[in-house]
């Protein structure tokens, strides 16, 4: 009887793990994970014939978990696209780089990775250095998309970051605004950013990682490391966290807390707001008084 090497035994194991991820997706979690997930693409139009998307993996669950959705929407053949798993290493220390490609594997995802310098340049940035490496992200993502003839960039925000996002606005921005579920690159011509994530609840998209005993990346950038804002327990005392824990708070006398937040930027009353922007442009009540 021929031994089974070690090489065949992993692949089994990756085998195994790709297809209970699956298989939960389809079964167990179907209509927490895969029905907002459709029903986001479809509401907002975010999958269109003949796209060329490419899917941006940062190594964390929700884009993990974006991948996997992609490749089953992509199984049921509604509308013909397709479909380009980008990774960019920013500059990650080699166990990250190495945890990324290892569930990649295990999940059945092929992906194409390339590199930049991201974090060497924003270390030596002391105000917003993260607000920068985001806006740097999305910029070399746009460009490796374009280069690779897609369409349309994918990113895994969800639900919680949309409401969160609204609510810090308005307390630390002095604005009302919200993360939208797709928007035209003012940099890159023909290019859109789209987030097929926008319904999925986080506490979800925890539960599907946890059923698969799955390890994903928390922060890959080296700051989290030193940050002088992170908690003993490694946690962060952003504004971002902030506003979550503040609406986890709510949540307990009005069990309606998140969805209003959500609703609120969908029955804007125009009537009643005193000035908005439209284009850059400033409008007041008294213009139409």
């Amino acid at each position: 009887m021929k031994e089974i090497t070690n090489e065949e035994r992993r692949q089994d194991e990756r085998g195994e793990r790709q297809k209970r991820a699956e298989e939960s997706i389809q079964k167990k979690f179907h209509k927490q994970l895969f029905s907002p997930f459709a029903k986001a693409c479809k509401i907002y139009k975010l999958i269109e014939e003949g796209d060329h998307i490419a899917v941006c993996i940062s190594g964390g669950k929700d884009s993990m978990l974006m991948a996997k959705l992609f490749q089953e929407i992509q199984r049921h053949r509604h509308v013909n696209f397709e479909l380009t798993f980008l990774v960019m290493d920013p500059g990650y220390i080699k166990e990250n780089r190495e945890l990324i490609e290892s569930n990649a594997k295990a999940l059945g995802i092929p992906v194409t990775i390339f590199e930049s310098t991201i974090f060497d340049t924003v270390d030596h940035i002391d105000t917003s250095p993260c607000y920068l490496c985001a806006r740097m992200r999305r910029g070399y993502l746009y460009s490796k998309a374009k280069e690779l003839g897609c369409n349309k960039i994918a990113l895994g925000h969800h639900y919680d970051d949309v409401i969160e996002t609204i609510l810090m606005g308005m307390l630390h921005g002095g604005q009302i605004q919200s993360m939208m579920p797709k928007l035209h690159s003012t940099n890159f011509e023909g290019m859109e950013l789209i987030r097929p994530m926008y319904l999925l609840r986080e506490a979800d998209i925890c539960a599907w990682r946890d059923y698969n005993e799955l390890r994903f990346l928390q922060c890959a950038c080296h700051f989290t490391e030193t940050c002088s804002t992170l908690n003993e327990d490694g946690t962060s005392n952003s504004k971002r966290l902030e506003t979550k824990k503040l609406i986890a708070e709510l949540k307990k006398t009005n069990p309606y807390v998140e969805s209003n937040i959500f609703r609120s930027v969908e029955n804007v009353q125009l009537d009643t707001i005193i000035e908005y922007k439209k284009d850059g442009v400033r409008h007041n009540f008294l213009d139409e008084y």
